[in-house]
């Protein structure tokens, strides 16, 4: 039986009736639908449940997606990084169908939802891997914990008074040291999250590259900059400054005590996406960030004569 884990946004009473409708029609495909436990328990005190649905609820644990063909994740970005914490350790892609607001990293819309169940059912379509960082936090040779991240690593202070000194370190050599509220470390996928937001570029998902990006730092040279995929960032935190904390997508956070060091790279096991159409990458930010385009009009589709 070829299995679909079901990860959803239960906030909204329409994201439930979908979720619900989802359900149906994945039986309907042939496929059979695994909902997290305490997902299915929401749902299923929902009034309109059709008769005869039976999902497989299961726990919320990175074995639950073990074995799945794909994890389809009704909502927006926020839902679709939490589905990946129970994708990645699985190797099973994300199908990801915006319900929210900008949505990003979705690959579907509500109203292309039919369109994506049937070429899921049928197998049509292809799997991107989405680069993921690690980070290690250590301090006097004690690793104090790990995280990984989809979008963004960062390093932030934990005290709104107090600036962050920090000294940026790339490949073992120092680059630069600043206060600053931050420093970012992203990857092409989170270009267009808390990196953008705080001023650093738009990477293209196929471009090979790490992005570092201080935060409203306090020095003449703090730009954002572009670098390897197989270097290696480190953040060393002043001893005798405030306590920091390294946020993974907003999900998962290791304490940074001061004189602590935090190193990021890119990690070994990527993130598994579906894609149903070769769609470019212009395309989806023209859509998402509604961009003017209007005057347009594309390159000649013949070269001019040479006699003109």
């Amino acid at each position: 039986m070829r299995d679909v884990l079901l990860v959803l946004h239960t906030g909204r009473p329409t994201n439930r009736k979908t979720a619900l409708h989802v359900m149906g029609e994945l039986g309907r495909l042939g496929l059979r639908t695994r909902v997290l436990a305490d997902e299915w328990a929401e749902l299923a005190a929902d009034p309109d449940v059709p008769a005869g649905l039976a999902p497989v609820p299961v726990p919320g644990s990175p074995e639950c997606a073990r074995g799945a063909e794909a994890v389809l994740v009704l909502g927006g970005d926020g839902t679709l990084l939490r589905a990946a914490d129970l994708a990645r350790p699985a190797g099973v892609p994300l199908l990801g169908v915006n319900l929210g607001h900008v949505g990003f990293l979705a690959e579907a819309e509500e109203d292309t939802l039919p369109e994506a169940l049937q070429k899921l059912a049928d197998g049509d379509y292809e799997v991107e891997e989405r680069t993921t960082l690690e980070a290690v936090v250590t301090s006097a040779g004690q690793v104090l914990g790990r995280a990984w991240a989809l979008n963004e690593a960062v390093v932030e202070k934990t005290t709104r008074g107090r600036i962050l000194e920090v000294v940026l370190e790339v490949d073992g050599r120092p680059v630069s040291s600043f206060g600053c509220d931050g420093v970012l470390c992203s990857t092409p996928t989170g270009s267009t999250a808390y990196a953008f937001s705080a001023g650093g570029p738009l990477v293209w998902p196929q471009v090979q590259a790490l992005l570092v990006v201080p935060s409203n730092a306090h020095a003449l040279f703090a730009r954002p900059m572009v670098i390897a995929p197989e270097s290696t960032v480190a953040i060393e935190v002043s001893a005798d400054g405030p306590s920091a904390v390294l946020d993974c997508d907003g999900r998962r956070t290791v304490s940074v005590p001061p004189g602590a060091r935090v190193e990021l790279r890119r990690a070994h096991e990527p993130v598994r996406m579906v894609r149903l159409a070769a769609q470019p990458f212009a395309d989806r930010l023209v859509r998402k960030f509604d961009l003017p385009v209007r005057g347009w009009r594309g390159a000649r589709t013949q070269p001019p004569s040479s006699n003109a």
